[in-house]
Protein backbone atom coordinates (compact mmCIF):
# COMPACT_ATOMS: atom_id res chain seq x y z
CA UNK A 1 0.00 0.00 0.00
CA UNK A 2 1.66 3.48 -0.77
CA UNK A 3 2.06 5.76 1.94
CA UNK A 4 -0.31 8.97 2.61
CA UNK A 5 -0.18 11.69 -0.11
CA UNK A 6 0.85 14.31 2.74
CA UNK A 7 3.99 12.91 3.74
CA UNK A 8 7.22 13.44 1.65
CA UNK A 9 7.34 9.84 1.42
CA UNK A 10 4.18 9.12 0.05
CA UNK A 11 4.00 12.37 -2.09
CA UNK A 12 7.86 11.57 -3.44
CA UNK A 13 6.47 7.70 -4.60
CA UNK A 14 3.48 9.69 -6.61
CA UNK A 15 6.00 12.08 -7.93
CA UNK A 16 8.30 9.36 -9.00
CA UNK A 17 5.57 7.25 -10.98
CA UNK A 18 4.71 10.10 -12.64
CA UNK A 19 7.27 12.77 -13.81
CA UNK A 20 10.92 11.17 -14.48
CA UNK A 21 9.95 10.72 -18.16
CA UNK A 22 9.50 14.93 -18.52
CA UNK A 23 13.38 14.72 -17.65
CA UNK A 24 14.07 18.74 -16.43
CA UNK A 25 10.85 18.92 -14.70
CA UNK A 26 11.87 15.89 -12.43
CA UNK A 27 14.95 17.40 -11.82
CA UNK A 28 13.06 20.64 -10.83
CA UNK A 29 10.14 18.85 -9.00
CA UNK A 30 13.43 17.13 -6.81
CA UNK A 31 15.18 20.30 -6.05
CA UNK A 32 11.80 22.20 -5.21
CA UNK A 33 11.24 19.30 -2.56
CA UNK A 34 14.75 19.42 -1.42
CA UNK A 35 14.51 23.53 -0.87
CA UNK A 36 11.05 22.97 0.76
CA UNK A 37 12.93 21.22 3.08
CA UNK A 38 15.57 23.18 3.65
CA UNK A 39 13.17 26.35 4.34
CA UNK A 40 10.43 24.21 6.19
CA UNK A 41 11.48 26.29 9.69
CA UNK A 42 9.55 28.89 8.13
CA UNK A 43 6.38 27.00 9.02
CA UNK A 44 4.66 25.51 12.01
CA UNK A 45 6.58 22.12 12.68
CA UNK A 46 3.41 20.28 12.05
CA UNK A 47 3.24 21.49 8.66
CA UNK A 48 6.98 20.82 7.42
CA UNK A 49 6.10 17.69 6.13
CA UNK A 50 2.99 18.76 3.90
CA UNK A 51 4.99 21.69 2.60
CA UNK A 52 7.66 18.93 1.27
CA UNK A 53 4.92 16.78 0.12
CA UNK A 54 3.08 19.65 -1.56
CA UNK A 55 6.48 20.66 -2.92
CA UNK A 56 6.85 16.57 -4.56
CA UNK A 57 3.42 17.38 -5.53
CA UNK A 58 3.59 20.77 -7.21
CA UNK A 59 3.91 20.24 -10.71
CA UNK A 60 1.73 16.71 -11.02
CA UNK A 61 -0.71 18.32 -13.50
CA UNK A 62 2.28 18.12 -15.95
CA UNK A 63 2.12 14.21 -16.48
CA UNK A 64 0.60 14.31 -19.57
CA UNK A 65 -1.87 11.38 -18.74
CA UNK A 66 -3.37 13.71 -16.61
CA UNK A 67 -3.99 16.63 -18.73
CA UNK A 68 -7.48 17.90 -18.73
CA UNK A 69 -7.20 21.63 -18.68
CA UNK A 70 -3.62 21.90 -19.93
CA UNK A 71 -3.21 24.05 -16.28
CA UNK A 72 -0.60 21.91 -14.50
CA UNK A 73 -2.10 23.59 -11.17
CA UNK A 74 -5.49 22.63 -12.19
CA UNK A 75 -4.83 19.24 -13.34
CA UNK A 76 -2.47 18.02 -10.75
CA UNK A 77 -5.37 19.64 -7.83
CA UNK A 78 -8.20 17.51 -9.90
CA UNK A 79 -5.47 14.08 -10.18
CA UNK A 80 -5.06 14.68 -6.04
CA UNK A 81 -8.87 14.75 -5.56
CA UNK A 82 -9.51 11.75 -7.62
CA UNK A 83 -6.64 9.97 -5.33
CA UNK A 84 -8.56 11.01 -2.36
CA UNK A 85 -5.79 13.59 -1.21
CA UNK A 86 -5.89 15.61 2.13
CA UNK A 87 -8.04 19.27 1.00
CA UNK A 88 -4.75 21.77 2.11
CA UNK A 89 -2.62 19.40 0.33
CA UNK A 90 -4.84 19.47 -3.22
CA UNK A 91 -5.36 23.12 -2.49
CA UNK A 92 -1.61 24.07 -2.18
CA UNK A 93 -0.87 22.31 -5.39
CA UNK A 94 -3.57 24.05 -7.01
CA UNK A 95 -2.15 27.80 -6.01
CA UNK A 96 1.31 27.07 -6.17
CA UNK A 97 3.29 30.27 -7.71
CA UNK A 98 0.57 32.56 -8.46
CA UNK A 99 -1.36 30.55 -10.34
CA UNK A 100 -4.60 32.53 -9.69
CA UNK A 101 -2.66 34.83 -12.13
CA UNK A 102 -2.10 32.21 -14.89
CA UNK A 103 -5.19 31.29 -14.16
CA UNK A 104 -7.12 34.50 -15.33
CA UNK A 105 -4.74 34.44 -18.20
CA UNK A 106 -5.86 30.90 -19.49
CA UNK A 107 -9.93 31.80 -18.50
CA UNK A 108 -9.44 29.55 -16.07
CA UNK A 109 -9.94 31.15 -12.60
CA UNK A 110 -14.03 29.51 -11.81
CA UNK A 111 -11.99 26.25 -12.20
CA UNK A 112 -9.44 27.34 -9.66
CA UNK A 113 -11.71 28.73 -7.48
CA UNK A 114 -13.12 25.41 -6.58
CA UNK A 115 -9.85 25.45 -4.44
CA UNK A 116 -9.51 27.87 -1.89
CA UNK A 117 -6.51 29.84 -1.61
CA UNK A 118 -4.77 29.69 2.11
CA UNK A 119 -2.90 32.68 2.66
CA UNK A 120 -0.24 31.47 4.93
CA UNK A 121 3.05 30.51 5.75
CA UNK A 122 3.22 27.23 4.25
CA UNK A 123 2.13 28.56 1.04
CA UNK A 124 5.00 31.23 0.86
CA UNK A 125 7.26 29.20 1.48
CA UNK A 126 6.08 26.85 -1.14
CA UNK A 127 6.45 29.56 -3.33
CA UNK A 128 9.91 30.27 -2.11
CA UNK A 129 10.40 26.35 -2.91
CA UNK A 130 9.69 27.10 -6.61
CA UNK A 131 10.69 30.33 -7.36
CA UNK A 132 14.71 29.78 -6.21
CA UNK A 133 14.67 26.78 -8.46
CA UNK A 134 15.26 26.99 -12.06
CA UNK A 135 13.82 24.50 -14.14
CA UNK A 136 16.37 22.16 -14.13
CA UNK A 137 17.00 22.20 -10.69
CA UNK A 138 19.31 25.03 -10.90
CA UNK A 139 19.51 27.48 -7.33
CA UNK A 140 18.59 30.78 -8.48
CA UNK A 141 17.89 33.85 -6.83
CA UNK A 142 14.25 35.13 -7.17
CA UNK A 143 15.19 38.17 -9.75
CA UNK A 144 17.11 35.32 -12.05
CA UNK A 145 14.13 32.96 -11.63
CA UNK A 146 11.72 35.59 -12.68
CA UNK A 147 14.01 36.75 -16.29
CA UNK A 148 14.58 32.65 -16.79
CA UNK A 149 10.90 32.48 -17.08
CA UNK A 150 10.18 35.50 -18.82
CA UNK A 151 13.06 34.64 -21.42
CA UNK A 152 11.18 30.78 -21.54
CA UNK A 153 7.66 32.28 -22.56
CA UNK A 154 7.35 34.90 -25.30
CA UNK A 155 6.24 37.97 -24.57
CA UNK A 156 2.09 38.07 -24.94
CA UNK A 157 1.88 34.58 -23.86
CA UNK A 158 -0.51 33.59 -20.87
CA UNK A 159 2.67 32.43 -18.55
CA UNK A 160 4.56 35.68 -19.53
CA UNK A 161 2.30 38.08 -18.49
CA UNK A 162 0.63 35.95 -15.78
CA UNK A 163 4.39 35.84 -14.08
CA UNK A 164 4.70 39.40 -14.82
CA UNK A 165 1.12 40.55 -12.89
CA UNK A 166 2.40 37.61 -10.36
CA UNK A 167 5.92 39.13 -9.37
CA UNK A 168 4.97 41.31 -6.34
CA UNK A 169 2.93 38.85 -4.83
CA UNK A 170 5.52 36.17 -5.80
CA UNK A 171 8.24 38.56 -4.30
CA UNK A 172 6.43 39.27 -1.32
CA UNK A 173 6.00 35.26 -0.73
CA UNK A 174 9.71 35.22 -0.63
CA UNK A 175 10.04 37.95 1.52
CA UNK A 176 8.00 36.97 4.25
CA UNK A 177 9.45 33.57 4.03
CA UNK A 178 12.73 35.26 4.61
CA UNK A 179 11.68 37.05 7.67
CA UNK A 180 10.28 33.83 9.29
CA UNK A 181 13.63 32.27 8.51
CA UNK A 182 15.47 35.13 9.83
CA UNK A 183 13.54 35.04 13.17
CA UNK A 184 13.90 30.81 13.32
CA UNK A 185 17.53 31.99 13.00
CA UNK A 186 17.40 34.45 16.17
CA UNK A 187 15.92 32.06 18.12
CA UNK A 188 18.15 29.60 17.88
CA UNK A 189 20.68 31.26 18.16
CA UNK A 190 19.14 32.56 21.54
CA UNK A 191 18.68 29.45 22.72
CA UNK A 192 14.90 29.85 22.96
Amino acid sequence: MPSALDTPQGAAELAESLLPPLGNRWLHTQAVAARAREVSAAVPEEERDLLVAAAWLHDLGYAPELRDTGFHPIDGARHLMRLGAPDRLVRLVAHHSGAVYEAEQRGLSAELAVYEREDAPILDALIYADMTTGPAGQSFDFDRRIEEILVRYDVGSEVHTAITNARTYLAAAIERTRERLGRTTAQSANGS
